[in-house]
């Protein structure tokens, strides 16, 4: 299924050291405040050998389980023409939401997807905020008196991230990779150092010392799950990014570095604790960084820095092409899209959604102050996440492997006796700041469901004086209407039907055009379209012509360069002689009008009213639109 061909040799190796940056790089800088969450004062185990042994386990068997059994060994085999992602995932486990006729199953797990999908938002505005908290937090542990830049050089450092996405991520992505090998290794070297101060630590790859500290520490050994989930935060960029590399350069990326790095460095973190107890207690705790020698700590803190901005890059730049997603799948208004790459056409900025982010950072950072104190908010999202990614994977191996309802129920089932459990410790976060991500994930999926219905709304409204196009044009052929010289171009939302701006323009101006085009945009829940399958021309009597192109919900439509394989079909275009008319309904919310409630039907209209025209999203020629405006009562 997938549209990777294997990557082999250098190419393999360069694929592989890209994936490093943009998929490692969340997962990666876990270990700056994972391990230490799990022992913080007064909420946290307290240390002993026995615990430290247990939590340690933890880590390394949530590592083992969810992310290389779960994600590299059985979810990214399900791939969806060579992309991944809850989205692309929900086409694969529900393919008759393709046709509009969902079951009541489909219409459910359609609505727990798009709630996955939201939670995503939480995530990508939590990690920027905690990782790069976390690595300038190491400026406490290099010296004293330092504690108090912490917070203004973290803020200095968001803004600027996200003041630099505008020029996009096309050149900086090359030094990701090599940056983050660095990080790893310099991590993997740190973790044998505190290995070699108390070998014992190597006990806790004995998955009993991990089941016998939940077992023995009740409530407490809850609270420290909540915080074991924080080492395996990232791991849905796996499946998220795989359309960008492939599964085989993630899978060697991960086996050969991350994984390996990681687990020496949560192993040393453990033994430095085995060997020095007493540092728990004292206000600089940080074994990240305490595993550290003196002369190499600012160094390290430098690189936990850059190591977190590219943490944070990947998560900005997942929240973008969610957006564009859930644009391009009608679940939100069109926002402005600026392509950054001429050659890849994942990497674009969008200058809405990257506000937003900046000021939740901002807030975030404001708000919580440490990372400590953000840890209580990471790991609601990530775990729900999962979850809803194991729901759906159970439907979609049936359909895309055949495999049999007990066989899917076995590997499903497998996953979520992991994932449950982290899932439930979670819940234990909301009262102390787990509310923030549910909360940004209500109102995501508050904006997409009101435009959803809103458009819906509008779309049953307009059909009822809506038009056949086989009728309407068998009409025109046998009326002597004046036809003027040009081409128009109807923008249509659906391909049967007569285009409402025709019917206004022949209403009022009671003329023609020579040529008339009714042209719709398909977006198809495909991540991607072959090109084969891109456009459907047809010649129709009287002059007019329908034109159908259809996009993946991962592509960006390009109206100039459908235009241009129009002529494949006998059907040119000149620029001077086309005029495109578009329709712009402006929405009338009625409390009485069996729509949604009266509040809702505000919020539709606000967002009809600030979203980006199709003019402008689609790139038309300004001097050669013509806008025709309605009332819609909903």
């Amino acid at each position: 299924m997938s549209k990777h061909a294997p990557a082999t040799g250098k190419r393999l190796v360069g694929l592989s050291m890209a994936a490093l940056g943009i998929v490692y790089g969340d997962i990666g800088t876990s270990p700056i405040y994972a391990f230490k969450e799990c022992f913080a004062p007064g909420h946290g185990a307290p240390v002993s050998a026995s615990n430290v042994l247990g939590v340690v386990s933890l880590i390394l068997w949530s590592l083992l389980m969810i992310v290389t059994v779960k994600y590299l060994v059985y979810v990214l085999r399900a791939d969806n023409k060579g992309e991944g992602g809850i989205l692309a995932l929900l086409s694969l486990a529900f393919p008759e939401a393709k046709t509009g006729h969902r079951s009541r199953l489909a219409k459910s797990f359609a609505a727990i997807g798009i709630g996955g999908a939201c939670l995503l938002y939480g995530d990508g505005i939590i990690t920027p905020a905690i990782s790069v908290l976390g690595a300038v937090e190491g400026l406490k542990v290099a010296g004293a008196g330092l504690d108090q830049f912490i917070l203004p050089i973290s803020v200095i450092i968001i803004v600027i991230l996200f003041a630099a996405q505008r020029a996009g991520t096309a050149k900086v992505g090359r030094i990701f990779g090599p940056i983050t090998l660095v990080w790893f290794v310099a991590i993997a070297v740190l973790g044998i150092r505190g290995i070699l101060m108390q070998p014992e630590i190597l006990k806790a790859f004995n998955p009993l010392h991990g089941l016998s500290f939940l077992a023995g520490h009740g409530k407490i050994g809850l609270v420290v799950l909540g915080s074991v989930v924080l080492a395996v935060t990232g791991g849905e960029a796996l499946y998220a990014d795989m359309g960008h590399f492939g599964p085989r350069p993630i899978r060697l990326a991960w086996f050969v570095a991350v994984f390996p790095a990681l687990v020496l460095n949560y192993l040393g973190q453990g033994a430095l604790l085995l060997a020095q107890p007493e540092i728990a207690a004292t206000s600089t705790f940080n074994p990240f960084y305490q595993l550290c020698p003196q002369w190499a700590l600012y160094p390290l803190v430098i690189l936990a820095t850059a190591a977190a901005i590219i943490a944070s890059q990947a998560l900005i730049s997942g929240a973008y092409s969610l957006t564009m997603h859930a644009i391009q799948l009608g679940y939100m208004p069109r926002l402005v899209i600026e392509h950054t790459s001429e050659h890849e056409r994942g990497q674009i900025y969008m200058p809405q959604v990257n506000f937003a982010l900046m000021v939740a950072c901002l807030g975030l950072i404001f708000g919580f102050k440490t990372s400590e104190n953000l840890a209580s908010a990471y790991g609601v999202a990530v775990t729900f996440t999962m979850v809803t990614t194991t729901l759906l994977f159970f439907f979609a191996s049936q359909r895309v492997f055949g495999w049999s309802r007990l066989h899917a129920s076995l590997v499903a089932g497998g996953m979520l006796m992991v994932e449950g459990p982290l899932a439930i410790a979670n819940l234990l976060k909301i009262p102390h700041g787990g509310w923030f991500p549910l909360l940004i994930a209500g109102a995501m999926f508050l904006i997409m469901s009101t435009w959803k219905t809103g458009r819906r709304l509008v779309w049953e409204r307009l059909r009822v004086s809506a038009m056949p196009a086989v009728k309407f044009i068998a009409d025109m052929a046998k009326k002597d209407t004046l036809r003027v010289a040009g081409t128009a171009v109807y923008m249509a939302s659906s391909p049967h039907t007569t285009p409402m701006a025709l019917l206004h323009n022949l209403k009022h101006n009671k003329v023609l055009h020579k040529r008339v085009i009714f042209f719709t945009i398909c977006v198809d829940e495909d991540p991607v379209v072959d090109k084969a399958h891109r456009l459907e021309v047809e010649r129709m009597e009287a002059g007019f012509w329908r034109v159908q192109a259809h996009y993946g919900f991962m592509e960006t439509p390009n109206i100039q360069a459908i235009l241009r394989q129009c002529a494949e079909h006998d059907l040119e275009f000149h620029e001077m002689e086309t005029t495109f008319f578009l329709s712009r309904e402006t929405v009338i919310p009625k409390a009485d009008n069996g729509g949604m409630n009266i509040w809702q039907e505000h919020l539709f209209a606000i967002m009809v009213r600030n979203a980006l025209s199709a003019t402008a999203y689609f790139r038309l020629p300004a001097n050669r639109v013509v806008e025709l405006g309605m009332q819609v009562e909903i």
